[in-house]
């Protein structure tokens, strides 16, 4: 998914994924001022993304004038062998090109000794053609640095005009079925928690929800389709009088309590990384990617959203892309599982509360987040019709802008009464 300057998908071994990045489309966003909008902090940097540079027509290896440069950020910003490292050793291949942002993996090559506790492995990413404007670039960069030395992120070791020096995670994406794993279920609820918990110095005021909402209606009620099939597919959507159905939503969500917390806003299984070489019996096995929509939001709509995600499956190889499983919401028990780890560690009292207290919280918490899955629903509904009418991705935007309002209109018969 894709709020920021540029559109939204980004091939995995052969396979499209809508919601991260996408390299060589743009789509204007009506939400770039309302929230911090970060570019694919991602880091999914396994072997097979050598296919991406393949799709793209670009070698192994940078240009020797890139090279020269990887070089010096490397040995200028990074301590311990890397200072003392030539050139001729100096190791360094391309993870993927394109307009957006470039990726390359620098190493020391294994004949060089570490010298203390320096990384042997760093990503460089160097900004590329298409930029969001400085006032987007320095919030990216401010968010970043901050999660990183909170150790919500990868670690920071280099910023600079053209780009930066990132910590090389090894790991892979969730698949969407892992999210109902009690033991990962428990562990994104305390990321979750941690996250919500940051004091981040940016505005405080909850207009990211509603206001990139109102700006996604008003673009989809002047939006116009000519192909037959996706005519009959908006017109049907349009049927919902979407306007009116809004401002019920807004009615709903304005009389339900819920807390102003930094969200990530988009905490799916793609943006979920489960790190390498950690053994089972770690209790940190996973890491958050992809800041992009984080702002200053309800707590519920984080938590809600992210429940919705259990349903959609992006894995998919045929038309239109997508998988949708209703019955994978999670039941009530597997919510109130995650909703106990999440309030364990966001609330430092909750252990000393009695079982009743405890209870009636979990349960307050229940209602507020099924209530705000039905905003989650909604905002992906219209932000899928507008990438219908301008991303040149092969995926059916319209089919899942009509699953989602499907499941809207589903869950709006149990929540809004």
């Amino acid at each position: 998914k894709n709020a920021s300057i540029l559109s939204a998908t980004h091939p995995t071994k052969n396979k499209i994924k809508m919601k991260t990045k996408f390299i060589n489309g743009v789509s204007s966003s009506p939400s770039l001022s309302l929230g911090l909008l970060v570019t694919e902090n991602a880091l999914q940097v396994q072997p097979d993304t050598q296919e991406d540079c393949k799709d793209l027509g670009c070698p192994d290896r940078p240009d020797p004038d890139t090279r020269t440069k990887a070089y010096l950020w490397c040995r200028e910003f990074l301590h311990g062998a890397w200072k003392s490292l030539d050139e001729e050793d100096f190791h360094i291949t391309i993870i993927r090109g394109g307009l957006s942002n470039k990726l390359f993996l620098c190493s020391l090559p294994d004949s060089v000794q570490a010298v203390g506790d320096e990384p042997r492995s760093v990503l460089l990413r160097l900004y590329g053609a298409i930029l969001q404007g400085a006032e987007a670039m320095v919030l990216e960069s401010v968010m970043f640095a901050i999660l990183a030395e909170r150790e919500l992120g990868p670690k920071l070791y280099g910023i600079f005009p053209q780009g930066r020096l990132e910590q090389f995670v090894p790991s892979r994406k969730l698949d969407t079925c892992e999210l109902s794993d009690p033991s990962i279920s428990a562990e994104v609820a305390e990321k979750m928690a941690k996250f919500h918990g940051m004091r981040m110095p940016f505005n405080k005021e909850p207009k990211w929800l509603f206001g990139t909402m109102d700006k996604y209606l008003s673009q989809v009620m002047r939006v116009n389709f000519t192909r037959e099939s996706h005519l009959r597919c908006f017109n049907r959507l349009l049927s919902y009088n979407l306007p009116q159905e809004m401002d019920l939503l807004k009615s709903l969500l304005e009389s339900t309590h819920s807390p102003v917390v930094f969200c990530h806003n988009d905490c799916q299984e793609g943006n979920i990384l489960l790190l390498k070489d950690r053994h089972t019996s770690d209790t940190q096995k996973l890491m958050l990617i992809d800041f992009e929509y984080s702002s200053y939001n309800y707590r519920g709509f984080d938590i809600g959203n992210h429940f919705c995600e259990w349903m959609y499956d992006y894995n998919c190889n045929e038309f239109p892309f997508f998988r949708v499983s209703p019955q994978n919401y999670p039941s009530k028990a597997q919510q109130l599982h995650f909703i106990e780890s999440y309030l364990r560690e966001s609330d430092g009292g909750f252990d000393n509360l009695n079982e009743e207290d405890q209870i009636k919280l979990k349960e307050e918490l229940y209602v507020e987040v099924n209530r705000f899955s039905l905003a989650s629903h909604f905002f992906w509904g219209l932000w899928s019709i507008i990438q219908a009418r301008l991303s040149t991705i092969k995926f059916g935007y319209l089919e899942y802008a009509q699953a989602r309002f499907d499941a809207y209109f589903q869950q709006k018969k149990i929540w809004a009464v």
